[in-house]
């Protein structure tokens, strides 16, 4: 009997002190998870206060931006004059060049670039010569002269009476007799003379694919641009010469690149000085050579192709020693 209460007795302490553990463990879970909520709440509010507000503007609409992917327009190629001497009468296949005439392309040496460009041999200079020589200043030759129509001569009625010979003048070849001036026919047309200026030259060092062998030459076909630009290039770089040779003793060595544009009426304006590395006495050379320069209207065929404000041009001047 006392055993039997003493389990019965064993029984009922046990339960008791599972319950209370039960309560314990019951109060640590809500308190783990109290725990939990709390930092879960400090964690969220001390990032909602740190994080950057992000702006929200209503008001303002989505915009979408339409993006051209159409090719661009093909730009003019490079001008390159052509010699007279290296002119073709057909127009070349590969149309490198734009050109005052056509000029079938040539190389003198064996191709080993990849630039459409003759293979030559010569001075490193930022532009490309094909050939050498000196520049020469236009003048106005020979004037040709009107025929003159053989005039009647009347015989004398009377013989005539014999003179005594004058002695020679002894100033006769110092002294010039003045010629009657003939006087000009229906039939005689005055023709211009062909102007004598040619730019300085001195042939660059290039390399090149061109394998037609040949006197140094490019593929460029003549345009009336080509044409117009070469009357350009002609009518600055002759009046550019002769002031260097004035103002020879004033300017400096260097570059200027100055940037102009050409009317439709033949007119120089916008004229700029883009860059300049001698004095300001050989950029006002440049200038003046451009503002006194004299030009033709544009050909209506070249004028339908510009922009409304006609031929823009770049044209860089240098000076440099030869040493």
């Amino acid at each position: 009997m006392t055993t039997a209460e003493f389990i019965i007795g064993h029984s009922a302490d046990d339960a008791a002190e599972r319950r209370q553990e039960a309560r314990k463990i019951a109060w640590a879970l809500l308190a783990a998870i109290f725990i939990h909520l709390v930092i879960g709440c400090v964690l969220a509010i001390s990032n909602g206060f740190l994080a950057p507000a992000v702006p929200m503007d209503d008001e303002k609409p989505m915009q979408m931006t339409f993006m051209d992917t159409a090719p661009a327009p093909p730009k003019s190629p490079m001008f390159v004059e052509t010699d007279e001497s290296k002119q073709s009468p057909e127009p070349p296949k590969d149309k490198t060049f734009e050109s005052n005439a056509n000029s079938v392309g040539a190389s003198e040496a064996p191709a080993t670039g990849s630039m459409p460009l003759p293979e030559q041999t010569g001075k490193d200079r930022p532009w490309m010569d094909l050939e050498t020589h000196p520049n020469s200043l236009p003048n106005e030759g020979v004037q040709p002269q009107p025929k003159v129509e053989p005039q009647p001569s009347a015989e004398p009625s009377v013989a005539p009476t014999p003179q005594s010979t004058p002695l020679p003048d002894a100033l006769a070849m110092l002294t010039s007799t003045p010629t009657p001036a003939p006087r000009p026919t229906a039939a005689s047309t005055p023709v211009p003379p062909r102007s004598t200026y040619q730019a300085m030259k001195q042939q660059t060092r290039l390399s090149g694919s061109i394998t037609n062998r040949g006197p140094s030459r490019v593929n460029a076909l003549g345009t009336p641009l080509g044409r117009y630009q070469k009357q350009l290039f002609d009518a600055i770089g002759s009046r550019w010469y002769s002031y260097v040779d004035q103002r020879g003793d004033l300017i400096t060595l260097g570059t200027a690149r100055v940037t102009f544009t050409v009317d439709r009426h033949g007119r120089t304006t916008k004229l700029k000085v883009a860059e300049n590395s001698a004095n300001e006495a050989f950029a006002n050379v440049c200038l003046q050579s451009i503002i006194e320069v004299q030009l033709p209207p544009i050909p209506e065929d070249v004028a339908s192709t510009l922009p409304p404000e006609g031929l823009e041009m770049e044209i860089s001047f240098t000076t440099f020693s030869n040493q």
